[in-house]
């Protein structure tokens, strides 16, 4: 059990709901019941490792975003990413797809042709960025990093990846539209981290191995969000090798409001791209005719937070 004190560098610790779709399944930290966002970060989910047999593939069908950008990043496997704005790219493991919604974008996810001929694994993560109210209505827009031009940090058995924003005085080339940081934090058995207290919000999610966080009792393991106190120190030690995302930034600059895949600071907003959406109003993907249509009519929005 893990005890919290008034001194504890740890504020709350989130479990994910799992979620089987098309057979992996997705694991989902942000948004729940418990947490609704950390800094500008409203949505995080990791799925796999799966693996595909030959004939098999992720069809993730067009789906349309309003005021968020989203970050996918690959630990194990690829997928090709198309959208209505006419970008095609395939991200592989340990590349990162920036996606900026804006005013609207419609994008799929598919497994690559090679893949689907041969199979392959798949492992990762996505994350939405809540857009500031002066960037929601912003137009669409895509980036792509390839590994190499992503700046890393390194200590004694210690090796991060900075995936976007700043931390540290490094900064990564993704373009962002509010202060914050996303990063790969990979450590040896017994190394230790000090995240930087920079951010107000910060956050780490514990992909595999285990740590502790000094001051703190208890262990914490895969799939577990541990959400930080702000100003805390922060010394994290890995007890075997371990792998995490570190993530934060500053608070939104009011409250969002979540609706299937469109995130705005006005609930009419998010009526009229719900409407858009239905009427089949926001543009298409080239070249792809199947999209995911509206959840049931009944669903309630996700959170008002």
């Amino acid at each position: 059990m893990t005890h919290h004190t008034a001194a504890s560098p740890i504020e709350q610790i989130v479990l994910p709901n799992v979620r089987d779709i098309g057979g992996f399944d997705v694991r989902r930290a942000l948004p729940s019941a418990q947490r609704r966002m950390v800094g500008p970060f409203v949505f995080l989910d990791s799925f796999g490792p799966v693996a595909f047999g030959a004939g098999e593939g992720m069809d993730t069908r067009p789906h349309p975003h309003i005021g968020l950008a989203t970050i996918s990043y690959l630990l194990q496997g690829e997928m090709l990413h198309r959208d209505s704005a006419g970008h095609i790219q395939l991200l592989e493991a340990g590349e990162v797809n920036v996606m900026v919604a804006g005013r609207g974008i419609v994008h799929s996810e598919r497994s690559s042709d090679p893949v689907r001929a041969s199979g392959g694994t798949l492992m990762g993560l996505q994350a939405w960025v809540a857009l500031p109210q002066a960037h929601e209505e912003s137009a669409p827009g895509f980036h792509h990093l390839s590994a190499p031009s992503l700046p890393v940090i390194e200590g004694e058995g210690v090796s991060l990846r900075l995936l976007a924003g700043a931390l540290e005085g490094q900064s990564a080339s993704t373009q962002t539209f509010s202060p914050l940081f996303y990063a790969d934090l990979q450590l040896q058995a017994g190394a230790r981290y000090q995240l930087s207290a920079e951010h107000i919000e910060r956050a780490l999610y514990v992909v595999s191995g285990e740590v502790e966080v000094q001051g703190q009792t208890g262990r914490f393991g895969a799939n577990q969000l541990v959400v930080l106190r702000p100003g805390s120190e922060v010394v994290i030690r890995a007890l075997s090798g371990a792998a995490l995302m570190v993530l934060g930034g500053e608070p939104l600059d009011g409250p969002r409001h979540i609706y299937w895949n469109f995130v705005s600071s006005r609930p009419d907003r998010i009526h009229q791209a719900v409407e858009d959406w239905r009427a089949r109003r926001f543009p298409d993907v080239p070249g792809e005719s199947e999209y995911i249509p509206l959840p049931d009519s009944g669903a309630r929005w996700r959170f008002k937070g």
